[in-house]
């Protein structure tokens, strides 16, 4: 699996470039089609896809939308996105997933806050008590906001012997608003800690893939997402057959 936040394909590299090329995340100008392909290029090599901050079809994406474009040049067969974010149509944010698999259902969820524009995507692949449950959010800076956000997602996820969150949650797995997630779900902080923030000099652990204790990481390391101000962080599962059956 793979999470990644693509920052609309933008290029960041380093804090200078969030003043110096602001212009990039809202005009089409710049090489995000060949940022796209690079990305295309990692996430092709997963089976399940979660994206971030992906631009659904608005000015600055060229009226691309973003999910589509690298589920074609990935190879994959299911696509979904949940636009969350927009800004007058010059320029939209939303998560997205990609999967080889196919899902059983897909809903979108919107996430509490005080300022609107944050979700959570979640898919079911099979049927039953083995069902694989997979839920793509990008929380909020605050840590207020965050805390009924996890909330939420907590009361979605509860019941999910087999669970996957993965997301930018915008703060470190040990925060005091996380826990909510590991009393009232199956999910459990990570083993590791793997720094995704910023990409060009990583020091905050802030992108996570969170699982229950039936599905075993294997593997999980950080690797660049073309140049987007965070990496993507893959990660290998042990997931049980019966999950896709």
């Amino acid at each position: 699996m793979l999470s990644a936040n693509i920052q609309a394909g933008s290029s960041t590299r380093g804090y200078h470039d969030y003043v110096a090329r602001s212009w990039s995340h809202v005009l089409p100008a710049g090489n995000k089609r060949g940022a796209l392909d690079t990305i295309a290029e990692l996430a092709g090599r997963h089976d399940i896809v979660g994206l971030q901050e992906a631009d659904p079809g608005s000015l600055r994406s060229g009226f691309t939308n973003q999910t589509h474009y690298l589920a074609e040049r990935g190879g994959f067969a299911y696509w979904s996105h949940q636009p969350n974010r927009r800004m007058g149509g010059v320029a939209s944010s939303a998560n997205g997933l990609l999967s080889k698999f196919e899902p059983r259902e897909v809903v979108n969820h919107a996430l509490p806050g005080r300022v609107r524009g944050r979700g959570v995507l979640l898919a079911t692949f099979g049927n039953g008590a083995d069902a694989l449950s997979v839920a793509v959010a990008h929380l909020s800076l605050g840590a207020q906001s965050r805390r009924s956000q996890v909330d939420f997602i907590a009361e979605l996820l509860g019941d999910h012997p087999h669970a996957v969150l993965m997301g930018d949650f915008n703060c470190d797995p040990d925060r005091p608003e996380m826990q909510a997630l590991y009393r009232h779900t199956r999910l459990q902080p990570p083993a590791t800690c793997v720094p995704t923030f910023p990409s060009w000099k990583p020091r905050r652990a802030i992108d996570h893939v969170l699982v229950t204790p039936a599905l075993r990481v294997a593997m999980m390391q950080a690797m660049p997402a073309a140049l987007s101000d965070h990496l993507a962080l893959s990660v290998e599962l042990d997931v049980p057959e019966r999950a896709f059956e």
